[in-house]
């Protein structure tokens, strides 16, 4: 959430950042909001200070036993007004945070000007190995013999996975290997979140009230959903707290499935790993003091770069444009790893600064000296654990028909490459 105060002194300014962004400031319905909450506030502080006058005059009176009943009335008198004025202040307030709510968050001077991902900014990008193969990891995956036929669609519908034997295994050491390098290489905490969020807590991270769509509700339990990402439960462990400035950053980090509907991605890769209704992903989230919050940025980028390096999987990064820039980042760096079958990189990490946009919806604070002041949050994938198999699986394939596992799950894996057999 954008500070109301600050928009009101930097409209113009405000306007221009957010239509980069696609979205039109109603400037007429902003004021209207803005200044009658401003004037109720005004109409109610002088009603108390009106109150609190009187209220000396009355004791005054009464010390010298004068009759005070025409200013007791007076007294009552303006309490009615008070509470009535209370009232339309609480509405003024709500309706003023309800459409601050919808408000984007604003973009960091850096990020490129653009409507779509062809206005992205590629800032590094490793040198592709040839490789004679281009297989679709679906069909690498869907090569492991077992002893009776399975189809996924008829346990949930589209958009799910089964995976089994060794397959399964190094979906499961992927996961492993990622958390355990970012608490034991990166210093995060790990911490093991619930799944299911309530409403308030996907309105502090920015998910709700607009990407209601995307989510899904659970229907025996009111106002709950499951999660999009760890990043909702992390966020809020910290939501309307006062946080000692020596503890910051504070650094999580969680493995855990994540579900999303995937409103809008109707036809769009409705076989393999790449758009799951439902997957496991690690989740980066950083709080951090205003004045470092781009070096935490830096930091988390290439926290989860890093995986990609360790796993030797090609990939590039990129900073994302203005118009492909979420609603609640103000700069993000995607980090996008390269599918032989697809002759194309794909998305495996978002790495984003929301500045004090999730904090001040969340109420997070910290003391500086004597001030309560809104730090920065940060959060990034560190990665998706089913994307970063398709990527092993597709770039790793050789022509024995063998994956050959990466160096650093070979320990847990108990071997350095993976057979595939034909049904």
């Amino acid at each position: 959430m954008i500070d109301a105060n600050y928009i009101k002194a930097n409209l113009e300014q405000v306007k221009k950042n957010l239509a980069k962004k696609g979205f039109n400031l109603e400037q007429s319905k902003f004021e209207k909001l803005y200044s009658n909450r401003k004037g109720l506030i005004t109409k109610h502080e002088s009603l108390l200070s009106e109150k609190n006058i009187i209220s000396k005059d009355i004791g005054l009176l009464k010390s010298n036993n004068k009759d005070a009943s025409s200013l007791l009335l007076k007294v009552e008198s303006i309490n009615k007004e008070i509470d009535k004025i209370s009232k339309s202040e609480t509405k003024a307030e709500k309706d003023l945070h309800d459409y601050l709510l919808s408000i984007p968050n604003l973009l960091d001077d850096s990020v490129p000007e653009g409507k779509s991902e062809d206005s992205n900014k590629i800032i590094y990008e490793t040198k592709l190995q040839k490789n004679s193969l281009s297989i679709d990891h679906l069909d690498i995956i869907n090569n492991i013999k077992l002893s009776f036929n399975h189809d996924v669609t008829s346990i949930s519908g589209s958009r799910f996975s089964l995976l089994f034997k060794d397959i399964a295994k190094l979906h499961r050491v992927l996961g492993q290997y990622m958390i355990n390098y970012h608490v034991e290489n990166n210093n995060y905490i790990e911490v093991y979140v619930p799944l299911i969020v309530s409403e308030k807590s996907l309105i502090g991270t920015g998910q709700l009230p607009k990407f209601k769509d995307d989510l899904f509700e659970i229907k025996n339990k009111e106002n709950s959903f499951l999660i999009p990402t760890a990043e909702v439960p992390l966020t809020n462990i910290c939501n309307n707290q006062i946080i000692d400035l020596n503890t910051l950053p504070l650094k999580f980090v969680s493995l855990t499935p994540c579900f999303r509907s995937e409103a809008g991605s109707y036809g769009k890769d409705t076989k393999g790993l790449i758009r799951q209704h439902q997957f496991d992903k690690v989740e980066l989230v950083q709080i951090a003091e205003p004045s470092q919050s781009n070096d935490a940025l830096n930091n988390l980028v290439s926290d989860a770069e890093k995986i990609l390096i360790n796993l030797s999987l090609p990939y590039r990064k990129v900073l994302l444009c203005s118009g492909d820039t979420s609603f609640s980042s103000s700069i993000t760096y995607d980090l996008e790893v390269w599918l032989p079958s697809q002759s194309k990189y794909r998305e495996i990490s978002s790495c984003s600064n929301f500045l004090s946009f999730q904090s001040r919806r969340l109420n997070i604070r910290y003391r500086n000296e004597k001030k309560k002041e809104y730090p920065h949050t940060l959060n990034g994938s560190g990665l998706a654990v089913g994307r970063a198999l398709a990527a092993i699986i597709e770039n790793n394939i050789n022509d024995r028909n063998e994956i050959t596992i990466p160096e650093p799950l070979q320990g847990m894996m108990g071997s350095d490459c993976i057979k595939i057999q034909g049904k």
